[in-house]
């Protein structure tokens, strides 16, 4: 066997694009998926699998961002661009973060629902673990608890096998693209602006950058994020096509904004425990390790700007203490505005705003990086330069389709 594949060799050098894939499907992501499979069927398969490469091309150059220079994201944007874009890119970061947390915290509250439990006691547990979680004093510690809690999400593959989609029909859904449906293009829009969030770009980079990895790991991160690419889209079209293959076919198009309505529109075709079991490992295992990704990346962002100490490799002291308290008061206000019945529709609205707005400025940021803060033996050349140039201007493009729209529906 190589000596790649041994295993203590893949726990140190695997992780980072696992865990902030896995937060990828979080509890927003994973009903907007079940809401494409319910209304449009098996036909919103083929934008999933077309997002795998963006996402992929991505994220990889937060690997060889974090690798060779050392550094976040936040720092080399305060470095290369200086404080004031530093500090725009932070501000948005820090709304878009408590605005996701929002909906993990939602999603916690609404699997406890499922089995009769009150959200009093549901938050309170989850919001005390995530904060302890990054009281271990080790990266790595935190970095495998996360992807246990998102490996939780693979239990929704059962409900899908349990519900015998059709091949045949999978295969019609796929040459099936009703571009002429305005409410199809706004979703896949919105499933293409939920793909790449700009926190999953500050937490993997500096992620890589606490797990103190050597530019000889490039490759082997490279293909971390590549399977966790694949893992998360895999997700996503389990939803899809479990809903689809149910409510879709059987031409009961409800709406699906929440947990609860999720688990009622299976019970008739999974059974109630079945469906209560299944969605609800799956769903509290996005929430979990999304609410966990989301505010570390916040934290990480905010403190690289300020350039505070920010790593969770070191126990808590006064140098890094601004780094646990904004960790710990992003946990806190997440967790309250859900308790006390805050707006989340319109929450939510507002932060899908956010992240369509931040979208060209991330991705620019990203770009520009790549071009000026790598050596030019790390940088992309020739044609997978221009293509990764040309789909980052594509998913800039759906961000900014997805603001007219979701103020007009705001």
């Amino acid at each position: 066997m190589h000596w790649s594949w041994h295993l203590p060799v893949f726990l140190k050098l695997w992780g980072p694009g696992l865990i902030v894939m896995l937060a990828d499907t979080d509890a927003g992501c994973l009903i907007t998926a079940a809401q494409s499979g319910a209304q449009w069927g098996y036909s919103m398969i083929l934008p999933q699998i077309v997002l795998i490469p963006i996402l992929y091309m991505v994220q990889e150059i937060t690997v060889r961002l974090g690798i060779v220079t050392k550094e976040g994201h936040g720092a080399l944007i305060r470095e290369h661009f200086g404080r004031g874009w530093a500090w725009l890119s932070a501000a948005t970061l820090a709304i878009s973060s408590v605005g996701a947390l929002l909906t993990e915290f939602a999603g916690v509250a609404g699997v406890g629902q499922l089995f009769g439990i009150s959200k009093w006691v549901t938050i309170p547990i989850a919001t005390v673990i995530l904060i302890l979680i990054a009281f271990l004093g080790s990266y790595r510690r935190t970095e495998k608890i996360g992807i246990l809690f998102g490996l939780g999400e693979l239990a929704f593959i059962i409900a899908m096998l349990m519900v015998h989609p059709d091949g045949h029909a999978m295969v019609q859904g796929l040459l099936t693209i009703p571009w002429h449906h305005t409410s199809y293009i706004y979703l896949v829009a919105a499933n293409v602006g939920a793909v790449i969030m700009p926190w999953m770009i500050f937490y993997q980079q500096s992620a890589i950058v606490d797990k103190g990895l050597p530019v000889t790991a490039i490759k082997k991160e490279r293909h971390d994020t590549f399977v966790g690419t694949l893992l998360t889209q895999g997700i996503m079209l389990v939803f899809i096509i479990t809903f689809a293959a149910t409510l879709y076919h059987s031409g009961v198009h409800q709406p699906l904004n929440n947990v609860i309505e999720m688990a009622e529109g299976l019970m008739p075709f999974l059974g109630a425990w079945p469906t209560k079991i299944l969605l609800g490992v799956s769903m509290l295992g996005g929430a979990m390790v999304a609410a966990l990704v989301v505010a570390l990346a916040g934290t990480w962002g905010v403190t690289e700007v300020l350039d505070w100490h920010h790593s969770l490799n070191e126990p808590l002291n006064k140098k890094n203490a601004g780094f646990y308290i904004i960790y710990v008061l992003a946990h806190l206000i997440g967790a309250v505005l859900v308790l006390v019945n805050f707006d989340i529709v319109g929450i939510a609205v507002t932060v899908e705003v956010i992240n369509a707005l931040m979208l060209p400025v991330v991705l620019g940021f990203l770009l520009a990086l790549e071009a000026t803060a790598l050596p030019k033996q790390y940088q992309m050349r020739g044609w997978y330069k221009w293509l990764v140039w040309t789909l980052s201007a594509a998913v800039m493009a759906f961000g900014l389709y997805m603001i007219g729209p979701t103020l007009h529906l705001w």
